[in-house]
C-alpha cells in the first residue's frame, strides 16, 4: 500500500469536491488497514487547506469552498463513525460571531466551516452580538479562542470592547482573540490588543495550525 498515494487521492477528492471519490478513498483505506486518522489529517485535511489557500488567493470562489467543505464534512463524519467518534486531532474551541450592529455573516460562515474541517470546534453565536456575549460564552464553554468579525468601521469598536471586558474581568490572556472583517487591519488588532488579525478564513486556519506546529 502506497500511503502517500492514498493521501494524495484523498486531497484531490476534496479539491475537486468529489464526494463519491472521497468516500471511495475511505473504503479503500479501511480495506487496506490504513490509519484513518492519518488519512483524515494528512490527506483530506491537506486538500481542504489547499482549497482554503486557493480561496485566499482568489483562485477559487465561494461556491467551490462551500462544496469542498460539504465533502469534507461527509468524510469527517464517515471516519468519525468508524473511529467511534474520535478522529481528527482537536485544535481547541472557538467562540465566533459578528459584532453588534453588523448583520452580515457570510464571511463568518466561511471561517466557521473551514475551521471545523481543520479540527477546531466552533460555536457560532450569530450576528449582531454584544461584546459581553462573546466573553460570557467563552467563559461558559471554556473556549480557547474568541473570534469576532466586524464589517463596518462603525462597529469595529465592539472588537475593542471585547478586549476591554477581558481586561476588566481579569481575563486578558486567557483567550486568544482573533479579529477580522473588511475594515479590520493588523494595525487595528495591535491597537486594541487582540492576539491576532486574520484577513480571511484561510489565514485563520493557518494561524491556528501554527499554534500546534
Amino acid at each position: 500500500m502506497d500511503i502517500e498515494k492514498l493521501y494524495q487521492e484523498a486531497a484531490d477528492a476534496i479539491i475537486e469536491s468529489d464526494e463519491d471519490a472521497a468516500l471511495e478513498v475511505v473504503q479503500k483505506a479501511e480495506a487496506e488497514g490504513a490509519d484513518l486518522v492519518g488519512l483524515l489529517q494528512n490527506g483530506f485535511s491537506a486538500g481542504m487547506r489547499e482549497v482554503g489557500d486557493r480561496f485566499g488567493m482568489g483562485e477559487v470562489f465561494l461556491p467551490e469552498l462551500i462544496f469542498a467543505s460539504e465533502v469534507m464534512k461527509q468524510v469527517s463524519e464517515a471516519i468519525e463513525t468508524k473511529m467511534d467518534g474520535v478522529a481528527m486531532q482537536k485544535r481547541g474551541l472557538m467562540i465566533l460571531g459578528t459584532v453588534e450592529g453588523d448583520v452580515h455573516d457570510i464571511g463568518k460562515g466561511i471561517v466557521a466551516s473551514l475551521l471545523k474541517t481543520n479540527g477546531v470546534d466552533v460555536v457560532d453565536i450569530g450576528r449582531e452580538m454584544a461584546a459581553e456575549e462573546f466573553v460570557n460564552k467563552a467563559e461558559e464553554l471554556g473556549a480557547d479562542y474568541i473570534g469576532s468579525s466586524a464589517l463596518l468601521t462603525t462597529t469595529m469598536t465592539e472588537q475593542q470592547r471585547i478586549e476591554d471586558i477581558l481586561e476588566e474581568r481579569g481575563l486578558k490572556g486567557k483567550y486568544k482573540t482573533i479579529v477580522g472583517g473588511a475594515p479590520v487591519t493588523q494595525r487595528w488588532a495591535d491597537k486594541i490588543g487582540a492576539t491576532a488579525y486574520c484577513e480571511d478564513a484561510a489565514v485563520a486556519v493557518k494561524y491556528i495550525n501554527s499554534l500546534y506546529e
